[in-house]
């Protein structure tokens, strides 16, 4: 097993020296750093600190872990980030891994558990604690089927109008291979928006991509 190093950021120092104590004593990890804070850890990563994954608190005084974890994933995307919280709820663990975290670990998560999770998330894999785990595919299901239904509710012309709009073509374009007038062609778009989650036109091509399947049906 190659020998990790990993940078602790939470708030609490308690936290910071437990985690150091017990990750002494393991040959497989070595400690690169601690930060209090979301600030203090951009800064040293910003002086060159280069951990191969970082564990993270969600809740901390200035920048929430959260707010780090995108700013990390922007700025050095080689960084892993493994959310170490007490925090289980959907909010927080949708809005942790929507940010980029690699793997989402509760504080009471057995010591084994963790570096077994802070290896997969170094090795590329996701590691999503089983108690939180049911978060993600609730948020995913949910959000599958509101699409779906909402898709389902469109017109045969609409559907053909929103599958032009995902090929990039204009109202006019549209008009000519659909064989109908511009007027028409704005009016189904004002009812495709009216119908599906989306605001503007490359937001429904992207919807439309992602459904061609059921659209073409």
């Amino acid at each position: 097993m190659d020998k990790r190093s990993i940078f602790i950021v939470d708030d609490h120092q308690v936290v910071r020296k437990g985690l150091i104590y017990f990750f002494k004593g393991e040959p497989s990890v070595e400690i690169a750093g601690e930060a209090s804070d979301g600030r203090e850890a951009l800064d040293m990563l910003k002086a060159g600190l280069r951990p191969d994954v970082m564990l993270l608190d969600l809740n901390m005084p200035g920048m929430s872990g959260v707010e780090v974890t995108a700013e990390v994933k922007r700025t050095f995307p080689d960084i892993r980030i493994l959310v170490l919280t007490s925090f289980e709820d959907e909010d927080h663990v949708i809005r942790a891994v929507q940010a980029g975290a690699d793997g989402y670990c509760l504080k009471d998560t057995e010591p084994e558990e963790l570096l077994r999770a802070i290896h997969q998330v170094a090795e590329g894999t996701k590691n999503i604690d089983p108690k939180v785990a049911t978060h993600l595919f609730h948020h995913v299901n949910k959000e599958e089927s509101d699409e779906t239904r909402a898709l389902k509710s469109l017109t045969r012309r609409e559907r053909e109008v929103l599958l032009e709009i995902a090929l990039g073509h204009t109202n006019v374009q549209i008009a000519e291979r659909l064989f109908i007038s511009e007027k028409t062609v704005k009016t189904h778009i004002t009812n495709l928006f009216s119908k599906l989650p989306c605001e503007d036109r490359t937001q429904a091509a992207l919807l439309a991509l992602r459904n061609k399947q059921l659209l073409e049906k």
